[in-house]
């Protein structure tokens, strides 16, 4: 038998092993949660009738989230992998992690695990894909147990970020909440970049796509990380990750502020000219002062703000570290196979270099 023969059927056998779904759940701070999430989760998937997995992300949890995830997969080992970041990176990083270590071949599933997205949704998303749609995006029709200015505002932002999209439309009330084929998500993965606005780049790699309507629930239990002022940063992160018409502003705002004070100008000559030179108020004159300086500060906070990204850029960082990765094991390597086979070895670290040698 020769090696291309050996190799084919090796890739084969990989295949065969490697889940058709993956079913990505960053979390931070969930231990409450996480049980009775895997346990709405597994009928779900196996009513689906494809080989599955569920990929947690642990993003820097302060309480047992870890622990909880590997109770989880000691009971499921097939079926479980667990992901743990080296710190808190933030959804937008350990969603992101949480894609580039999905094994699927077919598709991948991105859900939170506070059970707000219920599980339950997972098949019309996959009949979506089934259709022929690469991405099938579950969007709201109700955000039950969130305040009245919650819901305002995210519809404000949602509507906003549609205008300011361009060619690329931003689909309205939807959250990371959905399905991508493998060919989409590949895409998506090409994205390497540090300021991450997650549902900005689903909608901007693209493909056929298709909306899933469902009525989102109250968390079941823990409470919500995102502040009003979180949710705030992630607009300003959004909208600058998203679109550069803030600096198309700044310049309109320069030009507007530069024509009022020609116009201004003229008023002041002609005034002069008619009516002689009176002193001048000291009131109009700080207004204007502090009118134009505001405009200045504004303007230079909305440039710092994509130099701040440029400058985060330039340096390189990886988006996130891994501290972990304990893959699951499929039914043939869980006979006979220890504990400790979960944990991937940690590479060694590269020797420190050498001085160079002077003559």
């Amino acid at each position: 038998m020769g090696l291309g023969t050996l190799a084919l059927r090796a890739i084969t056998e990989a295949r065969r092993r490697a889940p058709v779904l993956s079913v990505v759940v960053p979390c931070f701070d969930e231990a409450e949660v996480l049980p009775r999430f895997h346990a709405r989760l597994g009928p779900v998937m196996d009513g689906i009738g494809e080989p599955w997995e569920v990929l947690y992300v642990n993003d820097g949890s302060r309480d047992g989230t870890l622990d909880a995830m590997l109770a989880l997969q000691a009971a499921e080992p097939d079926r479980v992998s667990v992901l743990n970041l080296s710190r808190n990176f933030g959804k937008e990083a350990a969603l992101t992690a949480g894609l580039d270590h999905a094994a699927a071949t077919g598709a991948a599933v991105v859900i939170d695990g506070d059970l707000q997205d219920p599980p339950e949704v997972i098949p019309d998303l996959v009949a979506a894909w089934r259709e022929g749609f690469d991405v099938a995006y579950a969007q709201r029709r109700v955000r039950a147990g969130e305040t009245w200015t919650k819901r305002t505002t995210a519809a404000a932002f949602y509507r906003l970020m549609e205008r300011l999209g361009g060619k690329v439309r931003l689909p309205r009330d939807t959250g990371d909440f959905r399905l991508m084929s493998r060919r989409a998500l590949d895409a998506l993965l090409a994205l390497r970049e540090r300021h991450r606005f997650m549902k900005g780049l689903f909608a901007w790699v693209g493909f056929p796509s298709k909306a899933v309507p469902y009525d989102r629930a109250p968390r079941a239990a823990g409470e919500t990380k995102w502040s009003y002022w979180a949710l705030w940063n992630l607009s300003i992160e959004g909208i600058t990750s998203f679109t550069t018409v803030p600096l198309r502003f700044a310049t309109y705002i320069g030009l507007a502020t530069a024509a009022f004070a020609l116009l201004f100008g003229l008023q002041v000559v002609v005034k002069t000219v008619i009516y002689g030179n009176p002193v001048a108020g000291y009131p109009s004159l700080m207004a204007v002062v502090l009118f134009l300086g505001g405009v200045q500060l504004m303007t230079l906070g909305i440039v710092g703000e994509y130099l701040g990204r440029v400058f985060n850029e330039a340096k390189g960082r990886p988006i996130y570290i891994a501290e972990r990765y304990l893959p699951r094991r499929g039914p043939e390597e869980l006979t006979g196979a220890s504990p400790g086979f979960l944990a991937e070895p940690a590479r060694a670290a590269p020797p420190p270099a050498q001085p160079a040698e002077t003559t």
